[in-house]
């Protein structure tokens, strides 16, 4: 028995405390400041669209403005509760940014409805995309890295929203910055893009989020 007793003793010198992992709120909330702080000097550089008071004007772009806002956070809560093994017990909050995008399609479509005659379409196509993937970049970045240090078993998932919190960010930026009020073009050129990598997010889950 006492050998079993300094055994124990023997191995608890050596094990090393494992700080746990902040609560899901807490690591969400910690993203959000880290994005909005980008976002915040970012806008300082670049600045907003010299339209932007007239924008405001548009109801529906205000509402586009608002749901981007609400994915932003939506994505960043259920990419927190993701990374742990059991959704820390809020399922329903990692499914939530399915139901914002289900209303922002809704809003798309009828700001879609609405643009008749349609507004002339920019000048610009691809660099829109081009944009908002680079604008992208560093908060996909950092939150793969958070991700990565966390044990998500929604590996998939997990990192599809996560993409998609990224690149709701750049999404916000560039509707802000680029003057621009072409509902088709901000279909074709921002969110089915957009679309498409968070599909493909579920394909880099099982490449970068792997333990």
């Amino acid at each position: 028995m006492e050998n079993i007793e300094q055994l124990v003793a023997t191995l608890s010198k050596d094990v090393t405390p494992v700080k746990s992992a902040p609560h899901p709120y807490v690591l969400s909330l910690k993203w959000l400041a880290i994005a909005s702080a980008y976002l915040i000097v970012s806008f300082a550089f670049s600045g907003f669209r010299p339209d932007l008071a007239n924008a405001m004007q548009n109801p529906w772009f205000v509402a586009e403005l608002v749901l981007l806002f609400v994915l932003f956070i939506t994505t960043a809560i259920a990419a927190a509760v993701l990374s742990f093994p059991d959704m820390h017990q809020k399922r329903n909050m990692a499914y939530g940014p399915l139901w914002v995008a289900g209303l922002f399609v809704l809003m798309i479509l009828f700001a879609w409805l609405a643009d008749s005659p349609s507004t002339p379409l920019p000048m610009h196509s691809l660099a829109c995309t081009v944009s908002i993937i680079l604008f992208s970049l560093p908060p996909f970045v950092a939150t793969f890295y958070a991700l990565r240090k966390l044990a998500s078993t929604h590996l998939r998932l997990s990192s599809s929203i996560a993409v998609l919190f990224a690149l709701s960010t750049g999404a916000i930026w560039e509707r802000l910055h680029e003057q621009n009020d072409s509902i088709i073009h901000v279909i074709e050129w921002h969110y089915l893009p957009i679309l498409a990598c968070s599909v493909l997010g579920l394909w880099l889950g099982k490449k970068l989020l792997k333990w």
